[in-house]
């Protein structure tokens, strides 16, 4: 059976004056993770918050008990330098580090933000790294990515380094992010075009857990979860609902009843 269904409402969407507020409201309304995206102004366009927002927010959110458990955070970090990162996001509280592969690529191997070194980073290395602080690692392409860049690294020997499989949680858990927009920007227009990307991961992975994330909403699930995606991010289509709870139930029973 495919794995389970998981609701990730994005709090880009939500209320920014009451951040905590919202995030205990919505994993009352019935979701699965909290979803925060990380921008840092240079892998994308747009800026919105950093770590000390992230532990200003857990304690409005009990820590999950299992891996992919309720009230995970997972951190979308469409930053520049990942690497320098992970451990402030460990201390703020992050579960699941989601890194894009397209700046693994391009990056440093500094661990700390004041950190300036020559050495090169790479996404086995930072899977590694996430899980020597004790988190789930998760891996995101682009819409302009090719999947197969991903092969070479999910099937890696090295356990370690694949994202995830980390010790600390049962079950293990593994993670790709498909953007099924061009990072940056919520509200975006879905694209469709992505999809073919989470069919050829569901048909490789049959145990993968696929998260789609732009453009995601009731008019749009039924495509995502078709192809073969079981972790959906929804943010204006959740934050923005007359009635959450309804929405996050319909986003759940699309992904449910594909479930083979």
């Amino acid at each position: 059976m495919a794995p389970m269904a998981i609701i990730a409402p994005s709090i880009l969407s939500a209320d920014f004056g009451s951040l905590g507020a919202a995030c205990s409201g919505i994993i009352d309304n019935d979701c699965d993770w909290i979803h925060v995206d990380i921008m840092d102004g240079h892998f994308v366009p747009n800026i919105t918050f950093g770590a000390p927002v992230v532990t200003k927010i857990r304690p409005h959110v009990a820590r999950p008990k299992t891996a992919n458990g309720k009230g995970t955070f997972d951190c979308h970090m469409m930053i520049a330098e990942p690497k320098k990162w992970v451990r402030d996001f460990q201390k703020a509280g992050c579960d699941l580090y989601c890194f894009h592969y397209e700046a693994a690529m391009a990056s440093t191997a500094a661990e700390n933000p004041a950190d300036n070194v020559a050495a090169r980073t790479s996404p086995k290395e930072m899977i590694s790294y996430i899980h020597s602080l004790e988190m789930q690692a998760g891996i995101a392409i682009k819409p302009d990515t090719p999947v197969d860049v991903l092969w070479e690294i999910l099937e890696n020997p090295e356990t370690s380094a694949v994202p995830d499989n980390d010790s600390s949680f049962s079950p293990p858990a593994k993670m790709v992010l498909v953007m099924t927009v061009h990072p940056g920007f919520g509200g975006q227009k879905f694209m469709a075009s992505e999809l073919p990307k989470v069919k050829a991961l569901r048909a490789r992975y049959p145990d993968l857990n696929i998260e789609v994330d732009g453009g995601l909403g009731i008019g749009t699930v039924d495509e995502a979860a078709e192809a073969g995606a079981n972790v959906i991010v929804a943010g204006s289509a959740v934050f923005g609902a007359e009635d959450p709870k309804e929405v996050i139930a319909r986003l759940r029973e699309a992904v449910d009843k594909r479930r083979a």
